[in-house]
């Protein structure tokens, strides 16, 4: 099974960032499109629990269904992910409940797509702030976050979830879930 090693960092001027992809011979595979995300779990919480993931993602007009496995924490996050398209989610969402799962955390961001052939750096644009993610092999990360101006220091191995929760925590929000209408009362603008 494949192996998804990344990072995250905040960002502070995406433009920026943009202009420091281009002059590190990256080049925009995706233009900005909006994302939603359901993270599925039992009544017991038994993936929550063992580390694990299960999430139906709608894409533009793509939806896929992802099991991350508990992976290791050290300067990289590092899990085996399985990911398979799906055709249509209304029926997943079906079946995924016939199996006992249910919907959990919702998390919704516009994401943008950067490779340099070797690698990929995604640019996330989220209720809560903006995002960015490295996945690659470990030392072309790093030569990455180095070219991007992004230190160690900065690196981020949490998971959206996790990320929206110390931000609840720190905010004092009320919103219940990661989507823009939740967190800003607004619904997202596309395009």
């Amino acid at each position: 099974m494949p192996e998804e090693v990344e990072i995250k960092f905040l960002v502070r001027d995406a433009d920026a960032l943009r202009e420091r992809l281009r002059a590190a011979g990256f080049q925009q595979q995706t233009p900005r499109t909006f994302e939603q995300n359901i993270l599925f779990d039992n009544g017991k919480r038994h993936l929550q629990k063992n580390g694990e993931l299960l999430r139906l993602r709608h894409y533009g007009d793509r939806w896929t269904l992802t099991h991350k496995a508990k992976g290791e924490r050290g300067i990289h996050k590092k899990r085996r992910e399985t990911e398979t398209r799906v055709e249509d989610g209304d029926s997943m969402r079906a079946i995924l409940a016939a199996l006992g799962f249910e919907p959990g955390f919702r998390y919704e961001k516009f994401r943008e797509e950067w490779t340099d052939g070797r690698g990929h750096v995604v640019l996330d644009e989220t209720p809560i702030g903006e995002v960015a993610e490295i996945e690659g092999p470990p030392d072309w990360i790093d030569e990455t976050a180095q070219a991007l101006n992004v230190s160690r220091e900065q690196y981020l191995t949490t998971n959206y979830a996790q990320m929206f929760f110390d931000w609840k925590k720190r905010t004092s929000s009320p919103a219940a879930e990661m989507t823009f209408a939740a967190v800003t009362g607004r619904a997202p603008e596309h395009g």
